[in-house]
């Protein structure tokens, strides 16, 4: 297996090395190399190497010397003295025996343009676009780089790095700071997870002509990959460090001289720093670009004066060597120094500072020849210092690094742009580093009074950029989300999709037909007047190539509807100005023409504005950002129900199976949460709760909780009890649910019985809860329920909906007339569910027991002997079952005629009837006519067992039976796969044995028999062993002519291989008999202890579907329910009375009881999500890391202590000295008597309580203090 993945890896690495191969196959023609072409002698070679450091034989020309023989040029230069020619070293690079991944390689010009490079390394090399680059510099060569600045890039730069999601820039070699980044880079992929997302990005931008074995790298096609050897001869060498991702190999023309890469490093980082940061430079800021001077020799002033010319911020480790030193020293000294005061003013002070630099060059560079050059360097650095920050780290070590580089780029940003406010900077750098723990310690601490203005443009960036905790703390720190969420910021962040995604996709098929519907309507002629040409103008704006900018609400209208189907209303039709009745090419039509104007609908605010964030980020799997989305949205229920539905269609159109599972998971945590939240509110308010499940929502257009749950397939939704308490009490009616079924019989069958005490109704509670039901203005949340449930909130029939709107009215008034006790009883039993189902039971079996009765007794003849009476009521039977049918597919639902089909047929249930009806039609007209009678009672025979096959979903709402019904169900489909299985052996073991007993039969019956009917008889013991055996053949009439055998005699069998016949059986037994059926019951028995666990949840989600459909049902059963489909039509076509069964389990609420609803919900909500927080916070897991935490900040203590400790040791040391000193002193002052005392020298008396120990430090204290006395 591994062996094989092994290969499988080899073939994608073989396949990936072509691909990238093909790609870069343009890099020689545009990017260049140097070489030189013009021998300038170097003095100190004897005339045998060239300036640029290559001998005289590689050159082409020598340059020009006067009538003395002395060269007119001396000092070479690579622009003059080189000529460019097509790169040949560039591709991928291999380090031999490093075990790592493929690093990038380029060899390019010094002048080579920068959007190339930076192109290059994004779009096909594939490196992840920067939020920040840190370029480091200096430290190269064998300087040895100092234990603290080695901590300050390993725990400090590199970490930072990794959280801020910044390249790191150095020279890449295996020298100095390169190395040790190398090192650092390592030691965190080492440490870091391999599942992190997060992967430091080091870049190594080096001289060409300084790397050894670059020899190594040269091919003019491309290296994919090139191996390079690394000799480990020394510690600092110039081979380039494993540890880098890409290399940009910088050629000036010249070999073994450094700082050929200076002049593109400098160009490179201004251009990355006008860049945008985030997906697409959808970032509210350009990437910043800090350069980090650790280091460094005289020539690296010059390097550091041409990056801060362009605006580059610097930051200077204090202590780390000559170049960094210099500059920290000039800038502190002048500024902590006393102020400058001379008469002579400006040129005074400027005097004085070059005084300063001069000293300070050259102390740092004593054997620099051109020190003034030096000092000119240094004054130019000066006056860009508001660009440069000076860090101690040597002082304040590598903690909080990455806090230090936020400061310094903000402090740069603040002098390039000074209309910008400093706090609004450095947010915009914490939002693109994703650092919100330094926001809230430095920004959200309370100090600062933040409006929505500053906030705007950072909470797109977190939104865009997937940030939910910058939401979040914008959100409670005074950005007013309706003010926010316009319909054209929602539209932006729609466009800001990535392309990659599947929503992107589905959006832009819609998109796309949209604008195929302009490009028809608009193909018109050319107008010719100006204000013709000026629409022309417009049309030809919107029938442009599609992009991803001309997304409108519109489309992800479609988007919706295509997910959630027919549950909701469109959205967004509204401020679209489109009716929900539109069809989809009207409203195309209607959403072109509005788009060529002003489209004022983009200004106005969303209606519901969390809602909307809640879909958008549920569209994009963005699953923390969703999670908090739904907590800011109201109807809490509703909203994780449908995130739920959108999420597990998305999964079953994804391709990519680990997005798939992602969405799979996040959809089944959705349906905990609203599992979850509305059990808080069951038990909270049972009545309420029911309320919940039934009220019809006007964020989701128009959807409830129960029909968002059955489009979503929430199986545990409804396993809930307050679900299934919601569903029985519909079930039931105004009936007890306790009520016996033998009860229910009984008065099916003797209706008088329904005046007696027999079934006990809840008219009693029902009349006693619409008296108490709160009037008043000062009900409370947590007490007297507002919204009383009862069967009046949910209509069961028309009649239901016109007594009970009458009652509602009557009830106003003083008195509330009832009806009649015998009528509303009668109503009460006959229009309960659980009575339809009953009736429909009984007499389907009254049915099933008609048609079996007509074909095994009185099954007649065709015309004119037949059919009989009973058939003719089976007839009509069948006739109002067909009706019904009808009704269901036709006459249930609002939505459009296909649209209900189409549901229908999706039903197994549906399909199973629709199967049974067309097969007894067709049994129908063929019994009819004497040709097929015989066919015809054939296929009615068939068509019974179809219609008795429906009883297993009549059953399915038996407590015991429907989950036993599931586990059957999940078996059938293992028996498939079983009897694939089965039917491969069959089909193998029965041709050979039908070729070696006989060796012609053409008879297609018989083959069939002998191939698959006698082998599947042999599985259960039917073996004719004297048809097999050649010693127990029994003698029979039989022939092996050929002609013969073709007219129909019996071919004789053959016994020259019987042995293999006998053979073949035992194998075959062995198979069937002993592997198969082992693996059959081993099947079964995990497939039903696996569903067995969940079956009573699948039961309790089908048990839904069915009190559905009989609560639609009428209440006769057929045949007798032609009478109620012959009521309903004269209500809706004679009388025009509306259906109000159209849809069902709805309760529409507004005004003051669905806002005091929904505060309900979201108090249930809120306290969900309090006591899943404390629970977290007490978990083990939290816990641990509160105890990493408190152990990490004592160890910060624990090395402040050591810290001290060593300080106060040191001090303690040089006190001992000063005692001696001191002690030394007055003794030669005694014994040369200058000085006569009046009286002796004091004695040290040490404290009670302190350690004899302290005496000499004490007395050494004093005797300081006496000195400085004298």
């Amino acid at each position: 297996m591994k062996e094989t993945a092994k290969e499988n890896e080899a073939g994608v690495g073989r396949t990936a090395t072509k691909k990238s191969e093909k790609d870069q196959s343009w890099i020689p023609k545009i990017i260049k190399k140097r070489v030189c072409t013009t021998f300038v002698e170097d003095s100190s070679s004897d005339g045998a190497r060239c300036q640029c450091g290559n001998v005289r034989e590689t050159h082409v020309a020598i340059a020009t010397g006067d009538c003395f023989g002395t060269a007119i040029v001396s000092q070479w230069d690579s622009a003059q003295h080189s000529s460019e020619y097509p790169t040949d070293a560039f591709g991928e690079l291999e380090f031999a025996g490093a075990g790592r991944r493929h690093s990038y390689f380029l060899r390019l010009s010094c002048d080579t343009p920068p959007q190339i490079v930076y192109t290059l390394m994004t779009a096909h090399w594939g490196v992840p676009s920067p939020n920040l680059v840190v370029s480091v510099v200096g430290g190269e060569g064998c300087v040895k780089v100092k234990s603290w600045v080695r901590e300050i890039v390993r725990q400090g730069l590199v970490k930072a790095a990794q959280s801020t999601g910044a390249w790191i820039l150095t020279g890449g070699l295996r020298e100095g700071v390169g190395r040790c980044v190398g090192e650092a880079v390592r030691d965190h992929a080492a440490a870091a997870p391999s599942l992190s997302h997060k992967k430091v990005t080091a870049i190594g931008v080096a001289p060409w002509g300084r790397v050894q074995n670059r020899q190594q790298l040269v091919n003019s096609q491309g290296s994919f990959p090139a191996r390079y050897y690394v000799q480990n001869t020394t510690p600092d060498s110039c081979y380039l460090d494993n540890n880098y991702q890409a290399f940009l190999l910088v050629d000036d023309g010249s070999i073994g001289r450094p700082g050929g890469e200076t002049v593109l490093q400098a160009n490179l980082e201004d251009f990355i720093s006008h860049q945008r940061t985030g997906i697409w430079g959808s970032g509210s800021i350009e990437i910043p670009v800090l350069c980090m001077l650790i280091s460094g020799d005289a020539a690296m002033l010059e390097r550091v004066d041409l990056s801060l010319k362009k605006t580059t911020p610097w930051l200077v480790l204090a202590g780390s060597g000559p170049a960094a030193d210099l500059i920290s020293e000039l800038l502190e000294e002048v500024s902590t120094g006393p102020p400058v005061e001379s008469e002579g003013g400006t040129e005074a002070q400027d005097g004085v500072l070059h005084e300063l630099a001069r000293e300070k060059v050259r102390r740092h560079f004593q054997a620099e020849v051109d020190q003034e050059k030096l000092v000119e360097r240094a004054m130019s650095i000066y006056h860009n210092r508001d660009l440069i920050t000076v860090f101690h780290g040597e002082q304040e070590g590598p903690d909080d690094f990455d806090t230090v580089l936020l400061k310094a780029l903000v402090r740069a940003s603040k002098r390039v742009s000074s209309a910008a406010s400093e706090y609004t900077d450095e947010l915009k750098l914490a939002v693109a580093w994703n650092r919100v723990d330094i926001a809230k310690s430095e920004l959200f601490n309370g100090d600062i009074q933040w409006t929505y203005e500053d906030l705007e443009d950072s909470m797109t960036d977190a939104l865009i950029n997937d940030k939910p905790q910058f939401v979040r703390l914008f959100t409670e720190n005074g950005l007013n989300i309706m003010d926010y969420l316009t319909h054209r910021r929602l539209e932006t962040l729609y466009h800001a999709l990535s392309d990659s995604s599947l929503s992107f996709n589905l959006l832009q098929r819609h998109l796309s037909e949209r604008r195929a519907l302009a490009d028809a309507a608009h193909n018109v002629p050319q107008p010719k007047n100006d204000e013709g040409l000026h629409l022309m103008g417009v049309q030809s704006s919107l029938m442009g190539p599609v992009s991803t900018m001309d997304l409108s609400l519109y489309e992800v209208s479609r988007l919706l509807s295509d997910i959630l189907g027919d549950v909701c209303e469109p959205f967004y039709y509204v401020p679209l100005g489109l009716s929900p009745s539109a069809g989809t090419r009207k409203a195309m039509k209607q959403v072109n023409k509005l788009l060529l104007g002003e489209c004022p609908y983009r200004d106005q605010r969303c209606h519901a504005p969390w809602s909307a964030l809640f879909i958008w980020a549920v569209l994009q799997n963005r699953k923390e950002m969703a999670i908090y989305f739904w907590e800011m949205a109201g109807e809490s229920v509703l909203s994780a129900l449908t995130g739920c539905k959108i999420l597990r269609e998305l999964s079953k159109m994804e391709s990519e199976t680990e997005t798939k599972l992602s969405m799979k998971e996040q959809a089944q945590k959705f349906e905990n949460l609203a599992h979850d939240v509305f059990g808080m509110c069951y038990q909270s308010s049972e009545s309420r709760s029911f309320t919940l499940l039934i009220r019809q929502s006007p964020v989701w257009s128009g959807a409830t909780c129960l029909q968002m749950a059955t489009a979503a397939d929430a199986r545990l939704f409804f396993s809930h009890d307050g679900v299934q308490a919601l569903l029985s009490q519909i079930w039931w009616g105004d009936m007890e649910r306790s009520t016996a079924v033998w009860k229910l019989i009984l008065t099916f069958f003797i209706p008088p019985f329904l005046y007696t005490n027999l079934i006990c109704f809840r008219e009693q509670e029902v009349e006693v809860k619409l008296e108490e039901m709160p009037q008043g203005p000062d009900d409370s949340l947590d007490g007297a329920d507002l919204t009383v449930f009862s069967l009046a909130d949910i209509v069961q029939s028309e009649e239901d909906a016109e007594e009970y709107a009458a009652l509602r009215a009557k009830s106003k008034g003083p008195s509330r007339p009832r009806r009649p006790f015998a009528l509303l009883r009668w109503r009460q039993f006959w229009f309960a569910p659980v009575t339809s189902f009953l009736g429909n039971v009984l007499m389907y079996f009254l049915f099933l027991c008609l048609y079996a009765f007509i074909l095994l007794v009185d099954f007649k003849p065709p015309p004119p002997d037949g059919p009989s009476t009973l058939e003719m009521v089976l007839y009509f039977w069948v006739f109002t079952l067909v009706c019904e049918e009808i009704r269901q597919t036709f006459f249930v639902g609002s939505a459009p005629v296909f649209q209900k089909m189409k549901s229908y047929i999706q039903d197994m249930w549906n399909k199973c009837d629709l199967t049974a009806i067309l097969l007894f039609f067709l049994g129908l007209c063929c019994r009819m006519f004497p040709w097929s009678f015989e066919f015809g009672r054939a296929v009615m025979a068939i068509d019974y067992i179809v219609f008795t096959l429906r009883l297993i979903h009549i059953f399915a709402i038996h407590k015991q039976l429907g989950p036993k019904i599931i586990i059957v169900g999940k078996m059938i489909k293992d028996m498939f796969f079983f009897l694939f299985i089965l039917a491969i052996w069959l089909m193998a073991y029965g041709v050979a044995n039908q070729a070696l007993l006989y060796s012609y039969d053409p008879r297609p019956g018989w083959i069939f028999r002998r191939v698959f009917y006698r082998p599947y008889l042999h599985i259960f013991g039917q073996i004719p062993i004297n048809e097999m055996d050649a010693d127990k053949l029994e003698h029979r009439e039989c022939t092996d002519n050929v002609t013969l055998i073709r007219a129909g005699e019996e071919p004789c069998m053959n016994t020259y291989g019987n042995w293999l016949v006998v053979l073949l059986l035992v194998v075959f037994l062995l198979v069937t008999n002993i592997l198969l059926v082992n693996l059959l019951i081993a099947m079964f028995s995990y497939t039903f202890s696996k569903v067995q666990e969940h079956t009573d949840t699948y039961w309790k989600f089908q048990r839904y579907n069915l009190i559905v459909e009989y609560h639609s049902r009428p209440s006769l059963a057929p045949p007798f329910i032609i009478l109620s489909h012959l009521h309903l039509f004269i209500k809706r076509n004679i009388r025009r009375i509306p259906s109000a069964k159209i849809k069902h389990f709805i309760l529409e609420l507004r005004g003051r009881k669905a806002s005091r609803l929904n505060t309900w919900e979201s108090i249930q909500k809120e306290n969900l999500l309090t006591a899943q927080n404390k629970h977290q916070r007490e978990s083990d897991t939290a816990r641990l890391k509160r105890t990493s935490v408190k152990v990490d900040n004592v160890l910060k203590q624990m090395s402040k202590i050591h810290d001290h400790d060593r300080r106060l040791r040191t001090l303690e040391t040089q006190l001992d000295y000063c005692s001696g000193a001191l002690s030394w002193m007055m003794e030669a002052l005694a014994e040369s008597q200058v000085i006569k005392p009046s009286r002796p020298p004091p004695t040290l008396r040490v404290p009670l309580g302190l350690p004899a120990d302290t005496a000499p430090l004490l007395k050494g204290l004093l005797k300081w203090s006496v000195l400085q006395h004298f």
